[in-house]
């Protein structure tokens, strides 16, 4: 299941604050062409078909086929230098960290 960093989950909260989505409104990933990437939205409710990933005042929505693919992701943000100079965050997906065996 893709995981959420702690900053991925305030930027999500910022975002759907700041865009006064409706209790319940969250982030959506979809995959509308796998091989082109993800498409990143904020979505009032979730798809039909979604899987909602929630908590800690957080929602976030995976269209089927996005959830596939991030099975083993997790979603986080990282500052990159913008066109303008200026330092951007933008979310990133990883590869979830595997805990070494004893």
């Amino acid at each position: 299941m893709l995981a959420i960093t702690d900053t991925a989950a305030e930027a999500i909260k910022s975002l759907t604050t700041d865009a006064e989505l409706p209790e319940g409104g969250g982030l959506r990933i979809a995959a509308p062409s796998p091989e082109q990437g993800l498409e990143l939205s904020l979505a009032g409710q979730p798809g039909t078909d979604d899987v909602v990933l929630s908590g800690d005042g957080v929602a976030v929505f995976l269209e089927p086929v996005a959830a596939q693919v991030l099975d083993d992701k997790v979603l986080d943000v990282q500052p990159v230098q913008g066109a303008d100079g200026e330092q951007e965050l933008r979310f990133a997906i990883g590869p979830q960290q595997t805990e070494p065996e004893a």
